[in-house]
């Protein structure tokens, strides 16, 4: 008599992105992303606003995400949420929706973290983008890149995650961001500054590289020393940034790639690792897809990408991620507390 069948409700809830995912046992049988058009009109997310449209959206989502997987909430075997990290306004929303849903129908909470919920991702069925449906092979390095994060994690086995290094000031998503505002152009920027430097020269400008010990990133230099030279160049030629966006999204998404994969690389190197696996809203990076792709053939790496779908927030990898825990009957009181800052 095999296990009797696992149904899970994951609620992602950390930023701008209302998102709920019903998988049974490790298969996603829907994944539903509400996205919040409003921050663009500001430039940014605005927590006041994105916890309203939480507010809004996470009744319409969960029902659209249980009727896609075609059952009932009284099959649910368990529900998961982002506890944190994030915004704690937006947190707020799914972690009392989470709490009253799973007291209503009797059944365990389980509280997931943002950051491990992304490397989880690797493990959803028919996930990955680029092996053949092959998960990780443990033990595997995850280089976790979004907006608010930059990490390389060692991942001994599901669950099991150990902070090799991570940024000592802003994001790699934070730089592309904080990039697309100097160049005028809308949020979010990682995405538009992808897109204009596929046309440019990534050799146009040279910016410096920051030299750290261990494995810790550093971001904040490269965007400073990015806005002093524009803004000298425009002292120059007002019309500067017009006439050399390409060049400036190339050579500075350049900069940041490299950063990223060259120390992932002596992470792997040192750590004597075959296997990496990528996760978070950068690794949509067409650019850096590409030099993890050539990274793995030149060093005979096993590479694991999950898909676009979940390397953006999505409530699929906390699914999948409380499945996990599921199994270990990791569950939580229903005095738990969303916490904007978490560690992993």
């Amino acid at each position: 008599m095999g296990m009797a069948p696992v149904y899970i409700l994951g609620i992602e809830s950390s930023c701008d992105d209302t998102s709920a995912a019903v998988i049974l046992n490790d298969q996603i049988l829907s994944n539903i992303v509400a996205n919040q058009e409003v921050h663009r009109q500001y430039g940014g997310v605005v927590p006041e606003l994105a916890s309203r449209s939480h507010q809004e959206h996470i009744v319409p989502v969960v029902e659209m995400a249980l009727s896609q997987a075609n059952i009932t909430k009284d099959q649910l075997s368990a529900i998961a949420f982002t506890r944190g990290p994030g915004l704690l306004g937006s947190l707020l929303v799914g972690t009392s929706f989470a709490k009253g849903l799973s007291l209503s129908l009797g059944i365990p909470l389980i509280d997931v973290h943002h950051m491990e919920a992304h490397i989880m991702a690797h493990f959803i069925k028919g996930s990955n983008s680029i092996t053949h449906n092959r998960e990780p092979q443990f033990p595997f390095l995850c280089l976790t890149v979004s907006g608010g994060h930059t990490q390389i994690v060692l991942v001994k086995e599901p669950l099991s995650f150990q902070v090799l290094g991570e940024t000592i000031d802003d994001a790699a998503g934070e730089a592309f961001d904080k990039l697309a505002k100097m160049l005028g152009l809308s949020y979010p920027g990682g995405p538009i500054v992808d897109q204009l430097a596929a046309q440019g020269n990534i050799h146009a400008f040279e910016f410096p590289k920051p030299h750290l010990p261990g494995y810790q990133f550093s971001f904040s230099g490269l965007k400073t020393s990015v806005l002093y030279f524009i803004q000298k160049k425009i002292k120059e030629d007002p019309d500067f940034i017009k006439n050399n966006i390409h060049d400036i999204c190339a050579s500075f998404q350049y900069s940041v790639v490299n950063i990223l994969v060259d120390t992932l690389d002596r992470a792997a190197k040192e750590n004597g690792i075959k296997c990496i696996g990528v996760a978070g809203g950068v690794s949509a990076n067409s650019y850096l897809r590409k030099r993890l792709e050539d990274l793995s053939v030149e060093n005979n790496y096993q590479l694991h990408i999950p898909k676009f779908e979940y390397c953006t927030d999505n409530a699929a990898m906390i699914a999948i991620t409380g499945y996990y825990k599921f199994l270990k009957q990791d569950f939580v009181h229903h005095d738990v507390s969303a916490m904007a800052k978490l560690k992993m």
